[in-house]
């Protein structure tokens, strides 16, 4: 079995969903948040997981209960705050808020606490994701670098599924790995607009700034990717998954990142592990549950994912 990957999940969600069954009212209850859904797709891909997160309030008691799965372990700490959640109905077909909290901020022993348990987890593992927090106040940008900068330097390969000023917290780092939606790489001025010559200047920025593989993901136009492994010729890869049609569009950037990283962690090649990203991904989007889907599924989809050089490249 491959060694297991780390997630930080600094402030999980408990989320609840009303869905439509036979005319009648289904609530779902779950735990929720990127790190969370990471966590799920990589057990998924029969990779062990350790889950770091911060527990608090009633939220948390309940959250205690719903995060351990198949292949996840889980390492918390108690906090003081209490985690987010939010209530969503989905019965007509469209998610419509009810209520959605953010989580509390965490004080500043609770953030040391919390870095020692990550800190501790991705050494003894060597492979760890970083996750964002549900709300910008829950911990700082200069926890996200710490990690990142003593992670690596300790010889924990890192990768960092973040934006903004965390993005840029954890590039001194040299991740091994960075996923950002080209939303996020607008956002942050690295790309002046959406034209694939602007997000590839974007996803050159990034590796000069110390990222290894930097994955871009376009909605619904082909994802990006600058691989960063030993063969790397400096080539741009437009990823090209199979057609299919959403359920949800939401959290195929949180599965392809997954995807990629347990691929990694199992011993495959860059190219490989983009395609096994981009299956979870698209698989994802055709599920109602995030962070879900079959391994079998996510191998055969990934037979279908095409890798083409970029037509700029030249």
């Amino acid at each position: 079995m491959p060694p297991a990957i780390v997630v930080f999940a600094p402030s999980p969600l408990l989320t609840v969903t009303i869905e439509d069954r036979a005319g009648q009212p289904d609530i779902h209850v779950h735990a929720g948040g990127q790190g969370v859904w990471q966590a799920r797709m990589i057990s998924t891909l029969k990779v062990p997981v350790v889950l770091c997160a911060a527990l608090g309030g009633e939220a948390g008691d309940v959250l205690e209960h719903l995060l351990p799965g198949e292949g996840i372990e889980l390492r918390t700490l108690r906090v003081g705050t209490r985690n987010g959640g939010y209530v969503h109905d989905r019965r007509g077909g469209d998610r419509e808020p009810i209520a959605e909290a953010p989580g509390g901020p965490l004080d500043r022993h609770e953030q040391d606490a919390l870095y020692e348990i990550m800190l501790r987890e991705g050494i003894e593992h060597g492979t760890a994701i970083l996750a964002g927090p549900n709300d910008d106040q829950v911990i700082p940008a200069s926890l996200y670098r710490r990690l990142a900068t003593d992670l690596g330097a300790n010889g924990c390969r890192v990768a960092a599924d973040l934006a903004g000023e965390r993005l840029d917290a954890v590039l001194g780092g040299g991740p091994a790995v960075v996923k950002v939606s080209h939303e996020e790489l607008i956002a942050d001025g690295r790309a002046r607009g959406d034209d694939p010559a602007e997000l590839v200047a974007g996803i050159r920025q990034l590796r000069a700034e110390g990222a290894g593989t930097v994955i871009v993901s376009r909605a619904g136009e082909p994802a990006l990717a600058l691989p960063g492994d030993a063969a790397d010729d400096g080539a741009v890869l437009e990823i090209h998954m199979p057609p299919l049609e959403p359920a949800e569009p939401r959290g195929a950037g949180d599965s392809m990142t997954a995807g990629v990283v347990a691929s990694l962690v199992r011993g495959d090649p860059v190219r490989e592990a983009l395609r096994t990203g981009a299956a979870c991904g698209a698989l994802n989007v055709v599920r109602r549950g995030l962070g879900t889907g079959g391994e079998s599924a996510i191998r055969t989809l990934a037979e279908r994912v095409e890798l083409v050089e970029w037509k700029g490249n030249d």
